[in-house]
């Protein structure tokens, strides 16, 4: 068997430990470690890939049948010759969910607690602490509702619960309830989600279904004084009409990690609101990203010699 790794953003570099690792679950193969102009002319006779493999690369494989991403979000893997192929897609989903949490809440909190003007203000924040306090809001009862209810939405749930806030969830598929989501709304109940939310946190992929889903209808569904947290796909939102719903009052706030271009035109008006939080799309760092997405690896080399089925596979017609 010959291993053929890209490394990329989210795992830059293998320590030789993990490296033995790999040639021991894989029975005694051949592992190279590729830059992604090299990878071309190796993987021609690779079994199994750990990266991100585009579409001229996947073309020159001719022994391939397994590809583990180092992303969490795999809509590049899906051009047609690869979505129709025989070859299989896992990644690290469901094992993001714990920092991207931690991060939604941070921004969260920028915006409930009015830490972000403070920060803007400096030292003439003292100036403004009655207006300050005028808008600072307490997150103990209210409603944070879930789009997505995988990984990253069971860990923003058991935080919203923490903070005192009631959950309700949406997933298009009939996914198993959690401690602190005792129903998981299907599909048809969006509009109903928004309604009840005072928090709408976006945590789903990015899928044919999801792309645009947050576009003026939804804004005009959400309760006026709602808050939109996006740490998932910045694709998901129409950006024209999230700056719509912020300048006219149809929603309170947003707090984003992802914009629905990256990286997003210093001419958007989403810098300029006050309204709005920002970071530059790192709410997916954590020290231990890379290591959980190798264990997995590792596990599921062993499962692919002993003919097992692999952990994290993706659905390539569905996009998760």
């Amino acid at each position: 068997m010959k291993i053929v790794i890209i490394p990329g953003l989210t795992m830059q570099r293998i320590a030789e430990p993990d490296l033995e690792r790999i040639r021991r679950a894989g029975g005694g193969a051949e592992v190279v470690v590729a830059d992604p102009q090299t990878a071309i002319a190796e993987i021609v006779d690779a079994d199994v890939v750990l990266g991100l493999v585009p579409r001229p690369m996947y073309l020159a494989a001719k022994k391939l049948r397994w590809v583990h991403a180092i992303a969490s979000g795999v809509d590049s893997f899906l051009y047609d010759e690869f979505r129709r192929g025989d070859v299989t897609l896992t990644s690290e989903k469901g094992l993001v969910g714990e920092h991207l949490a931690d991060h939604a809440f941070g921004l969260l909190l920028m915006l409930t607690r009015q830490l972000a003007t403070a920060l803007r203000l400096g030292p003439d924040a003292w100036n403004h602490r009655p207006a300050m306090r005028a808008e600072e809001i307490e997150l103990t009862g209210a409603t944070m509702g879930i789009y997505g209810f995988g990984g990253t939405g069971r860990a923003v749930a058991r935080r919203a619960v923490a903070f005192g806030m009631r959950c309700i969830a949406l997933d298009r598929d009939p996914v198993p309830v959690s401690p602190e989501v005792d129903t998981v709304l299907g599909p048809d109940a969006f509009d109903d989600l928004l309604a009840r939310s005072d928090v709408v946190a976006i945590c789903c992929p990015l899928t044919a279904e999801t792309r645009g889903k947050f576009d003026a209808c939804a804004f005009a569904a959400m309760k006026s004084t709602a808050i939109l947290v996006n740490v998932t796909r910045g694709e998901v939102m129409v950006e024209d009409d999230v700056v719509h719903a912020l300048e006219s009052g149809a929603i309170r706030g947003a707090a984003l990690d992802v914009a629905p271009t990256e990286p997003l035109s210093a001419e958007s008006r989403l810098w300029d609101l006050p309204q709005v939080v920002m970071t530059p799309h790192t709410a997916g760092a954590s020290q231990f990203r890379a290591q959980r997405n190798l264990d997995r690896f590792v596990r599921n080399l062993e499962r692919l010699r002993g003919g097992e089925a692999l952990e994290g596979e993706i659905d390539k017609a569905l996009g998760y």
